[in-house]
């Protein structure tokens, strides 16, 4: 019986917490100019400490978009960097992004496959 040993590279992972709306054009963006392969999507409700739904009563939430994408440890300061102005974190209410190390990641590349039209 042959026995393969996975590849492991040393990566990062960036979580991106942005207001609902705004985390699909990242994650294309990561994906078609930065060819990661390792982003996911999923939601979320919350409500910051400074924001006006926080007076407003007992409940209110916002929807939240949380973007998450395993780097390269080489790439994860200049692809921050890149998601940082992309995402427009910046800007009042923009949102929330960090980064820390895995322990192991194992890299895939997807197919080739033609682009879908939209």
């Amino acid at each position: 019986m042959l026995s393969v040993t996975p590849t492991l590279i040393s990566q990062k992972v960036i979580t991106c917490i942005l207001p609902k709306g705004r985390a699909m054009k990242v994650a294309k963006a990561l994906t078609k100019e930065r060819g990661l392969t390792a982003v996911d999507i999923h939601y979320a409700r919350g409500n910051g400490r400074l924001t006006p739904l926080r007076y407003r009563g007992i409940g209110e939430t916002s929807e939240k978009e949380v973007l998450t994408v395993a780097v390269p440890t080489e790439q994860a300061d200049e692809v921050f960097e890149y998601i940082y102005e992309l995402a427009e974190i910046n800007r009042p209410h923009g949102g929330l992004l960090y980064m820390h190390s895995l322990l192991a990641a194992t890299p895939y590349t997807l197919p080739e496959l033609p682009e879908e039209e939209v």
